[in-house]
């Protein structure tokens, strides 16, 4: 039975191994891909089942006051550090790689075996950190998950806009046709959800004036949009500000969804269905940006053309050629790599902190240990999220009339 289950064992991870080496032969990004998602999936599991097993560790709770929410944070908080330990030291290492030739293009596409078992170590030893330590990684996430907010909105930005140049590239009128009913289905699809949050979020008998503001604000932004979008001097489209409209108002809903229960105006009352429908579309938002980030980088940057044809007068044989020709393009032909190695790491180091803040609620300690992202500070954070979204879409708009001298992508 021994042999026979060292059988199977050996087989499993043999299988395991050759998958990884499989994946990362066609694309190493599905790879870390794959071990990000990994990270979300043990933390969730972490988080709700692992805080009896951390309140019998002596230096992760020294005093042993500390609530079971405490724990549930603290958990989420060590399996990102592990994981953005790990992410953080591959975009050092990727630093300034240009070209394939460089032996560490090597160690990013290979050595999947390794990497496992050095990303499994790290998310380990981080559950080993003292209390204090991790309080200065939970203060330091709180801006990393906000510059990876920051990026993921300048993404959906890049986004946007390619989606609409390259429906106006094709000038033909059924594309024309197309970008229109996109446009105008977006721009019906944000206000009704921008009615909807209304009969939600501001209940008769409340004063819920701050929720009516943030509702109107969203509402006056995508009119605003489509004003300055269509202006005659404004380089614009409507489909970009269509779009750009109806993620303004779910990022709206979102932070509107994360009130307190207890709060009057939070017409959903917060229930478990709705904390877990947030907390999917926000990991699913987090994915889908870490994923376009490393396919937009990859499409940058070109490969070289092949190399040219033999000079004419060269006396060598063509056998003789043939052979130290092939030597000669692996030595000498710099084939530059496809994407930014050292960017795309950080991509997900940063989303690594946002996925932590985003399952404790962006604090250390979560408001409630039923529901995941709960509290004030979620609720500025996303509403800050839409208005800087908001700001930038404009500056797009508008820099170019306001710097005509200056070029912008």
């Amino acid at each position: 039975m021994s042999c026979c289950l060292s059988c199977c064992a050996s087989l499993t991870c043999g299988l395991c191994t050759s998958v990884a080496s499989g994946i990362s032969q066609k694309s190493a990004r599905i790879g870390y891909c794959f071990l990000f998602g990994a990270s979300l999936i043990v933390s969730w599991i972490i988080r709700e089942v692992g805080a009896p097993l951390l309140e019998k560790i002596p230096w992760i709770d020294s005093s042993g006051t500390h609530t079971k929410e405490w724990y549930q944070a603290q958990a989420v908080l060590r399996v990102s550090l592990g994981n953005f330990l790990f992410f953080g030291v591959l975009a050092l290492i990727m630093i300034g790689v240009k070209d394939q030739n460089d032996t560490r293009d090597s160690w990013h596409h290979g050595g999947w075996t390794g990497k496992i078992v050095i990303w499994l170590l790290l998310i380990v030893l981080a559950f080993f950190i003292p209390d204090s330590v991790m309080l200065v990684y939970g203060f330091i996430s709180k801006f990393g998950a906000g510059l990876f907010l920051l990026i993921q909105v300048l993404i959906l930005l890049d986004c946007t806009h390619n989606w609409n140049d390259a429906w106006v590239e094709k000038d033909e009128q059924k594309w024309y046709i197309a970008l229109l009913v996109v446009s105008l289905g977006c721009y019906i699809a944000a206000y009704a959800v921008s009615g909807i949050l209304f009969i939600w979020f501001n209940p008769g008998g409340y004063d819920c004036g701050l929720n009516v503001f943030f509702l109107s604000m969203t509402m006056i932004l995508c009119f605003v949009f489509a004003v300055v979008a269509l202006h005659p001097k404004v380089n614009g489209s409507l489909l970009p500000a269509s779009v750009i409209s109806l993620y303004c108002a779910y990022v709206c809903y979102t932070g509107l969804s994360s009130e307190p229960r207890g709060y009057e105006c939070n017409g959903l009352n917060k229930s478990r269905a709705v904390s877990t429908s947030t907390l999917v579309l926000g990991m699913l938002t987090t994915v889908l940006s870490v994923l376009y980030s490393a396919l937009r980088a990859g499409s940058s940057t070109t490969f070289l053309s092949p190399p040219s044809s033999p000079k004419a007068g060269e006396s060598k044989p063509l056998l003789e050629d043939a052979e130290e020709g092939k030597s000669k393009k692996e030595e000498k032909e710099a084939r530059p790599v496809s994407y930014s190695y050292s960017f795309f790491h950080l991509i997900f180091a940063l989303a690594s902190m946002y996925s932590a803040m985003l399952l404790s609620g962006w604090t250390s300690s979560s408001e409630n240990s039923d529901l995941i992202d709960v509290g004030w500070t979620s609720v500025w954070v996303r509403i800050g999220t839409e208005w800087v979204t908001a700001g930038l879409y404009l500056w797009t708009l508008l820099a170019p009339l306001l710097f005509p001298d200056r070029e912008f992508a």
